[in-house]
């Protein structure tokens, strides 16, 4: 197994209205770190493929599903979904104006090589928002409140443990009504989590979801990641 042996290099760090957001180049992995807390990193990007395809695999068959990805990331689940014809118009919704530069400062943005064909896309918007504010429609980024067929969540390391402490209404039960109220029937909430959460399938079923499961990917070390999926009702 290969190991890294270079310490992380800094590429930019800024402090933003949710605290420090930092980029950083360990060997050959880019990483993103908020406020001190590992997000993500160029390592892999299996679950994040996972939360696009099995949202779209749990739909039923509608052409051109309009899908929304909340945290846009190294960009690894907006380029799958761009790489896929099947779906409709793509938003991205990312806070981090840090984030959205390192992807779209030109060819030379660090994650140009990853995303830079999916902002490319037509059907690809990104919006400057923070993802709460746009899910309760508290937001005017996107104009008028619109429905997604597909919600595709990925901000936090799971609901169990939020990368800061307002995000914890996510997945509270207003936060889910507020995630319903953006499905079009029978639409398809997927969330992205390092571990799996038995009470958040418990809180998607006292939501009103159906078809709650789990699904779950293997990673190097310790428990899965995990995508929870639920559907509103048709």
């Amino acid at each position: 197994m290969h190991t890294q042996t270079t310490a992380p290099v800094v590429i930019d760090r800024r402090e933003g209205p949710y605290g420090e957001v930092v980029l950083r180049r360990h060997g050959a992995l880019l990483q993103i770190i908020a406020n001190g807390c590992f997000l993500m990193d160029t390592s892999d990007g299996r679950s994040e493929r996972l939360l696009v395809d099995a949202a779209y695999d749990a739909l039923d068959g509608r052409p051109r599903p309009g899908l929304l990805i909340g945290g846009l990331g190294v960009g690894f689940s907006l380029a799958h979904a761009a790489a896929d014809p099947r779906w409709g118009r793509i938003t991205v919704v990312e806070r981090e104006q840090a984030v959205i530069d390192w992807h779209s400062a030109g060819a030379d943005a660090p994650f140009a090589e990853l995303s830079g064909r999916a902002l490319a896309d037509p059907r690809t918007e990104i919006l400057h928002t923070d993802l709460l504010a746009h899910l309760s429609g508290a937001d005017s980024a996107a104009g008028p409140a619109r429905t997604y067929d597909a919600l595709c969540l990925d901000i936090d390391n799971g609901p169990d443990w939020t990368v800061t402490e307002g995000n914890n209404s996510l997945y509270s039960p207003a936060g889910l009504v507020a995630c319903q109220a953006r499905l079009n029937p029978g639409g398809v909430l997927a969330v992205w989590s390092a571990k799996p959460s038995s009470a958040f399938d418990d809180a998607l079923r006292n939501a009103g979801f159906q078809s709650v499961r789990t699904e779950e990917i293997a990673v190097a070390r310790g428990v899965p990641d995990v995508v929870h999926l639920g559907v509103r009702a048709a």
